[in-house]
């Protein structure tokens, strides 16, 4: 589990295809003594597991269905992505719960300065549209984010200065793909009023909510 609070940049140095896989070799511009190999490390809002490591440089395995999914099968040497690793017990939350499970890309339709912010304007498709509802959070390249507007299959968000220099955000253009996960909490909401009783007064009354 993640916070969507990144903690620094990587550079992509390598990305081999094995098969329908893949293995990234990134640098990684954060702090690593205290990562084992096993660790999961969030790379673009992508949960990986660090499989190799010397010094700062660690390897990750990539499965075809995560390439499908995200935008790390257009990343080649020299490419930055935000790092972020795994939540432990006891520390601090400063975001939203992420799962570093990525739903699916989206596209950077505009950039609009505002003052000092950048208000970026993304659209994605429907099956992830549902999801995404205005004050909401959601991740974006792993980067937690609050959604100011949604419209016409597109929302809003705002980026501060320190957001973008803190992120890759500052590099991205209009018609960059970036990756996107929605709050599961919707999710279980969905699925809850699917569900043949879906949420009644019983439902509330057992689980607190009287």
């Amino acid at each position: 589990m993640f916070t969507g609070i990144i903690e620094g940049l990587g550079t992509i140095k390598r990305l081999s295809m094995k098969g329908a896989d893949a293995v990234l070799e990134i640098e990684a511009g954060i702090e690593m003594a205290d990562v084992r190999l096993g660790d999961s490390i969030a790379v673009n809002g992508a949960c990986l597991t660090v499989t190799a490591k010397n010094q700062n440089i660690f390897h990750a395995d990539v499965s075809a269905e995560t390439l499908d999914k995200t935008n790390l099968k257009q990343m080649h040497p020299g490419s930055k992505v935000n790092l972020e690793k795994s939540l432990r017990v006891g520390g601090y939350l400063g975001g939203h719960f992420v799962l570093g499970h990525v739903d699916g890309t989206g596209r950077i339709l505009s950039k609009t300065q505002k003052s000092g912010s950048v208000i970026f304007a993304i659209q994605t498709d429907e099956a992830l549209a549902r999801y995404i509802v205005e004050k909401g959070s959601v991740a974006i390249d792993g980067i937690s984010l609050t959604i100011n507007k949604v419209e016409n299959g597109r929302f809003y968000v705002n980026i501060i200065p320190y957001t973008a220099e803190k992120t890759t955000l500052l590099v991205k253009k209009e018609g960059d793909l970036v990756n996107i996960e929605t709050d599961i909490l919707g999710k279980y909401v969905e699925k809850l009023l699917q569900s043949p009783r879906g949420i009644d007064n019983n439902f509330l009354e057992k689980h607190g909510f009287k």
